[in-house]
C-alpha cells in the first residue's frame, strides 16, 4: 500500500533530517581528529609565520623590547653587500646543483628502470643517502676533502701521477673557488636517490604498449627515449624541477657543517645570512626581512614555473 502524498513528504522529510544528523556528527568526528593537527600547523607553523611578519618591521635583540622601524629593514638590506652577497652564493648553489642533480637522477631512473635480477638491491642503495643524517654525510665528505688525508685528493694524485699530469689536487673547503663546488657535489649525491624513485614512478607509468608500438616500427632505444620517455615525463620533471628549486634556496646544513660559511663568507647562502643575523647577532627583525625577501624570491620563481609549464609539459 503506497503512502499519502503528506505521509510521503513527511517521512522523507524526517528521513533528510536523520541524514543530515548523521552527516554532521560525521563532520564533527572527523574535525575532532583533525583539531590536533590544525593547533599544531597554527601554533607551529601559521602562528610564528605571522609573528616573523610582524618582527620584520621592528628592530629586536631578544632582550630589549622591539622598536618600530617600518620597512626600514627592508630599505637596508638592499645596501647591505652580505645580503647581495649571500644571494649570489644561493643562486650559484641553485644554478651548479639543480640542473645536475636532475639530469643524473633521470638517467640514474633509466638505468635502473630495468628487469634485472637483484634491481631492488641497487635501487636501495642508491636511495640510502637520502634518509641518512646530513649532519653524518656532510662530516662524512668533509673527510672525504681533507687535503692530506682524505680519499678524494689520494685518488685525484693517484690518476695524475698515473697520467703524467703536473696537477696539484685543489684545497676543497679552504678554496673560494672550489668550496662552493664541493657543497654542490656532495648535495647533489645525497639528493640523487630521492629524485632517482620520483621518476622510476613517472617510468613505470608510461604504457609499455607506446615502446612495444615503437620497436615494431623501427625506432630505435634513442629515439624511443626522445619521442616517448621525454615527453611523458614531462610532468614528473616539472615536479622535480620545482621541489629541486625550493629546496636548493633554502640551502643551510651543508655550508654550516662543512665550511661555517668560508672560505671568506664564499659559501654564506642566505639562509645562512639569516642564521646569522638572528642567532649570533641577535638582529631578529633583519634576519625576520631576509626571510620574507627570500619568500618572496621562491614564489615568483614558482609562480614563473608555473606560468609557463603549458610550453614543455605534456599531461595525458
Amino acid at each position: 500500500m503506497q503512502l499519502t502524498s503528506p505521509f510521503r513528504a513527511a517521512s522523507e522529510r524526517l528521513a533528510h533530517g536523520l541524514q543530515t544528523k548523521a552527516s554532521r556528527q560525521e563532520a564533527f568526528t572527523a574535525f575532532l581528529f583533525l583539531l590536533p593537527n590544525i593547533i599544531g600547523f597554527v601554533v607551529f607553523t601559521a602562528g610564528p609565520v605571522l609573528a616573523s611578519l610582524g618582527i620584520s618591521l621592528v628592530t629586536w635583540n631578544l632582550l630589549n623590547p622591539p622598536e618600530w622601524l617600518g620597512i626600514s629593514n627592508y630599505i637596508a638590506m638592499v645596501h647591505d653587500a652580505d645580503f647581495w652577497s649571500s644571494l649570489r652564493a644561493t643562486v650559484y648553489y641553485t644554478l651548479g646543483s639543480v640542473p645536475v642533480g636532475v639530469l643524473l637522477s633521470l638517467g640514474l631512473a633509466v638505468a635502473l628502470n630495468q628487469n634485472i635480477r637483484g634491481m631492488s638491491i641497487y635501487r636501495t642503495v642508491y636511495f640510502i643517502p637520502v634518509v641518512s643524517s646530513m649532519v653524518a654525510v656532510a662530516l662524512m665528505w668533509r673527510w672525504m676533502y681533507n687535503p692530506t688525508s682524505g680519499i678524494l685528493n689520494y685518488m685525484l694524485d693517484r690518476i695524475f701521477t698515473f697520467l703524467h699530469l703536473h696537477i696539484t689536487p685543489p684545497d676543497w673547503l679552504q678554496s673560494t673557488t672550489w668550496a662552493m663546488p664541493a657543497i654542490i657535489i656532495m648535495s647533489v649525491w645525497k639528493g640523487l636517490g630521492y629524485n632517482m624513485v620520483i621518476y622510476l614512478a613517472g617510468l613505470q607509468g608510461i604504457p609499455t604498449s607506446l615502446y612495444e608500438a615503437a620497436q615494431i616500427d623501427g625506432a630505435s632505444g634513442w629515439r624511443r627515449f626522445q619521442h616517448i620517455t621525454l615527453p611523458l615525463l614531462t610532468p614528473t620533471t616539472f615536479f622535480v624541477l620545482i621541489m629541486a628549486f625550493i629546496g636548493s634556496f633554502q640551502v643551510f646544513e651543508q655550508a654550516y657543517i662543512m665550511t661555517q660559511g668560508g672560505p671568506a663568507r664564499a659559501t654564506v647562502t642566505t639562509v645562512y645570512y639569516i642564521y646569522q643575523n638572528g642567532f649570533t647577532w641577535y638582529k631578529m627583525g633583519y634576519a625576520s626581512a631576509i626571510a620574507w625577501v627570500l619568500f618572496a624570491i621562491i614564489m615568483v620563481l614558482t609562480m614563473v614555473q608555473w606560468r609557463y609549464q603549458d610550453r614543455w609539459v605534456f599531461y595525458e
